[in-house]
Parts: C-alpha cells; structure tokens; sequence
C-alpha cells in the first residue's frame, strides 16, 4: 500500500507540470490570435517570439492604440528627416501632444512592419488621430516635393540605402542598376565608369514620383555645376584628370576625419604617386571588401592583415597607382583639396591615439613607425 501511494504522489505532480505547459502553451497561441483579430496579422520580420512579445504589449496598451489624445485637438504640423528612427519619431510624437504614448505607437509599427516605410517629409497630423491612424498617416507624405540628402563620403548603395524612407518612389535596386552607368553628356566620365563618385553631396528638392533616371541625372549635374574651371584647372596642375583627380578625393574624404587635414593628406597621396609608392590606402580595402553583414556596414573597421591582401583592383595595397573608380562620393572640401594641396614632404600619415581623429605625418617610414601607438 506504501509503495502505490507514493507512485501516486510522484504522478501528481508531473500532470500538474504538464498541465501547467499546455496553458501556456495555449495563451502563447491565443494571444497572437488575439492581436491579429484587433490589430491585423503581425510582420514576420519581427520573428516568432517577437509576435508573442509584441502582440502581448498591443493587448496592453489596449485603448492607447485605437482610442485618439483629444477629439477636439487642432491639427499641427510634423516633420520627419529623412533617415530619422522610429525611436525619435515616437517621442517627438508623444511630446508634440499627437500620441498619448510613445512606446505603444513604437510597438504597434514594428508589430505590422510599418516601421520600415515611414516616409520622410511634411505632415499635418492631429491628437484627434488614434496612435493607429497617425502611424498609417505616415506612409504618405502629403507634399508634392521632398527632401533628398547625400552626405559626403557616401557609397552608391549608402545613397541608395536612404530611398525607402526618402519619399520618393524609386527603389534601391532601381537607383543601384541606373548608377551601374553614367548619364551621358558629360566629358569627366571615363568609357564603362559607373556613377561612382559623382553623386554630389548637397541637400536636394524633388517631385515624389522623380525616377531613377531623373534622381541620378541631378545628382551628377549638380556635380557638374560645382566643378568648375577652377577645380579643373588644379587637377590638372597636379597632372590629373577630373575623373583622376575625383576619384582621389574621395580617398580624402574617407581618410580625412578632420577637414582641416584634408589637404595635407591629398599631398601625402600626390607625393607617393609621383614617387611611384604605392597608395596604401585603408578605405580602398573597406570598399573593396563590400558589406559587412556582421557590423551592419559599407566600411569595415578594423582591417585584418588578411584583409589588406584582400585581391582586387581597388586594393592600393596590392595594386599601384589610383583605384579604378571612385570608392565615394567626395564633398566640395575634399575635391578643393586634391585640386590645391598643401605643399608638404611628407609621403606617410597615421592616426594619432588620442582618439582626436587627428593624424601624425611623417617623410620616413622610420619616422612613420616612430609614431605608432605604444
């Protein structure tokens, strides 16, 4: 009798164990069904347990989704920047009185995936909106025109990258396949180069429904315009072309974290490429390299020695002379620059350790290695 009563007592126990799991097995099942039916069907993007996360906040917030701030409130006007995060947007939501709570419009964006197609520019947005309407609001951009940004130093894919939250209709991969060649009409462009380089950095104003072909003919105009027989005639005082003389620069402007240095570093370069040395330039591996899923980034940092071996024609240290194309899109500075360089003997630089962004020059490699990092 001993023996059965404690066989009894060790099975309670595990059916409790198993009841418990298949309650939570089922409210795990019935909370997405539950916010799917209110809020519709959930992103995949956001993963498995990221459904059952977000959809039990959505039930949370409960009425802070659907219900409005203030019925009577006025409309007021909304600016989004272009690259601008869901994190700042919330908040200036919540604190310009249109939402009620920041973290509930956050979770119910990246709940449906809106979060990745909310479109920079002007809106006129009201308290009177629930959390749900304001974020559906914020797809569509009501003006005609919007705002474009290029930042120097910019790849092809980094401008292109910027597209979905831009306002405009054209895609990355459409922009990316136009820029694989240059516009024609203008004689800086070598035969088979790609836009590479001159999409020049400034803010631009476009229609909505600009295409690639019209986005990509601007961007390089605008370049156009900004080289002039000014710059023309310094490159080729330093025995470059204009497309030489670009493609340099943009060296310059990845290397250069301080404008000031930016023409000291162009005499580094110009010095070792009349001196035959080869360019040893680190953001010509970076580029070579491509994407680094691993840090999310265009420009890897830091390099290996495996990756300055790295076999590729835009290696400047494997291969001599200039890259073939541009690695980015170079600003006014850098081009002035590699067009009026500082006169200067040195052929080395590296950064200092102070952290200050700053460089150490150096004519000797003797000299150069002197001023490593302890």
């Amino acid at each position: 009798m001993r023996r059965r009563k404690s066989s009894q007592r060790s099975i309670l126990p595990a059916t409790g164990i198993l009841i418990l799991l298949c309650l939570i097995a089922l409210v795990l099942v019935l909370i997405p069904v539950r916010a799917q039916s209110i809020y519709g069907p959930p992103t995949p993007r956001v993963g498995l347990w990221g459904i059952v996360q977000y959809s039990a906040r959505l039930l949370w917030h409960d009425g802070l989704l659907t219900r409005p701030l203030d019925l009577a409130g006025a409309d007021r006007s909304f600016d989004i920047d272009q690259g601008e995060s869901v994190n700042s947007i919330a908040v200036r939501l919540q604190s310009d009185g249109i939402i009620a709570d920041a973290s509930a419009f956050r979770d119910y964006v990246i709940y449906t995936g809106l979060d990745t197609t909310i479109q920079a520019g002007k809106y006129t947005l009201s308290p009177a909106l629930s959390i749900v309407d304001v974020a559906r609001h914020l797809q569509d951009a009501t003006p005609q025109d919007v705002t474009f940004v290029v930042l120097p130093g910019w790849r092809l894919e980094e401008v292109a990258a910027t597209l979905p939250t831009s306002g405009l209709a054209v895609t990355p991969e459409e922009f990316i396949a136009v820029a694989a060649q240059h516009p024609a009409g203008y004689d800086f462009f070598v035969s088979g180069a790609s836009s590479e380089g001159f999409l020049y950095p400034d803010s631009y104003v476009f229609p909505r429904n600009t295409s690639a072909e019209e986005l990509l003919d601007a961007l390089v105009r605008n370049f156009s315009l900004h080289v002039g027989a000014d710059l023309r005639e310094g490159f080729a005082r330093q025995g470059l072309s204009v497309y030489q003389g670009v493609t340099l620069a943009s060296l310059v402007q990845r290397e250069a974290v301080k404008p000031e240095e930016q023409s000291t570093i162009a005499s580094v370069f110009l010095n070792r490429l009349n001196a035959g040395i080869k360019l040893d330039s680190d953001p010509t591996v970076q580029y070579a390299l491509g994407y680094n899923a691993d840090q999310q980034t265009w420009w890897t940092n830091p390099l290996s020695a495996n990756d300055l071996q790295f076999d590729s024609p835009f290696n400047t240290y494997v291969y001599g002379g200039l890259p073939p194309e541009p690695i980015d899109s170079p600003g006014a500075e850098a081009l002035r620059a590699v067009a009026f360089p500082a006169q200067t003997p040195y052929y080395y630089f590296r950064a200092r350790c102070d952290g200050s962004g700053l460089h150490l020059f150096a004519e000797t490699f003797d000299e150069h290695l002197a001023n490593a990092c302890p």
